[in-house]
């Protein structure tokens, strides 16, 4: 990717997670990139174009942590319990509760500010919720039932969902904490 086009992505995330999808504007995504709106044009045609790229990188990322992070828990040695490779997202979610750079989850937010379920923005946001449903279900020991696999993850994925919630409206930066335990009686059932 053109380094002035990645820049262009990194800067519009930033922006979108601190202030909003429609309250940051081009201007303030021009300013501070330092980009010139004929350079923006020419790699985007819409803001919504620039947002759904923002949106695919922190899905790249969102996801290659949580998979890096499941991959490392199961490397050690000491973990001996499968449930403990799907519990180990709760401690990912709780680091970034309690990092300056939690400002909510930029797919819940993405979906409430552009909430026709048709819009491709919202479509993408749905995409990437079910993304991480589904590397839960790849980590639960699968039932004789497929159906309950689905279930249990379907299950985890709502706590992981409610804890960032929580989080972010309440404040309650040990919701993930919080949810894990419920998450380990879910699994352990």
């Amino acid at each position: 990717m053109q380094p002035r086009k990645q820049h262009l992505i990194d800067t519009a995330l930033i922006l979108f997670n601190k202030f909003g999808y429609h309250a940051t504007g081009i201007d303030l995504i021009l300013a501070e990139s330092g980009v010139s709106k004929a350079t923006l044009y020419k790699h985007f045609r819409s803001k919504e174009e620039l947002i759904l790229a923002a949106l695919q990188l922190r899905h790249e990322q969102v996801v290659s942590k949580l998979k890096n992070r499941i991959e490392d828990n199961k490397k050690n040695p000491a973990n001996t319990d499968p449930v403990e490779n799907v519990l180990v997202i709760f401690d990912n979610l709780s680091e970034w509760f309690n990092s300056e750079t939690f400002f909510g989850c930029n797919f819940i937010n993405v979906s409430a500010e552009y909430a026709d379920p048709n819009n491709s923005i919202n479509i993408f946001a749905a995409k990437h919720k079910q993304v991480i449903v589904d590397i839960i279900a790849t980590q639960l020991t699968p039932q004789a039932d497929s159906k309950i696999t689905q279930q249990k993850a379907d299950q985890i994925g709502l706590l992981v969902e409610g804890a960032i919630v929580m989080a972010h409206t309440r404040g309650m930066k040990q919701s993930a904490l919080i949810a894990k335990e419920m998450a380990r009686t879910i699994l352990k059932a």
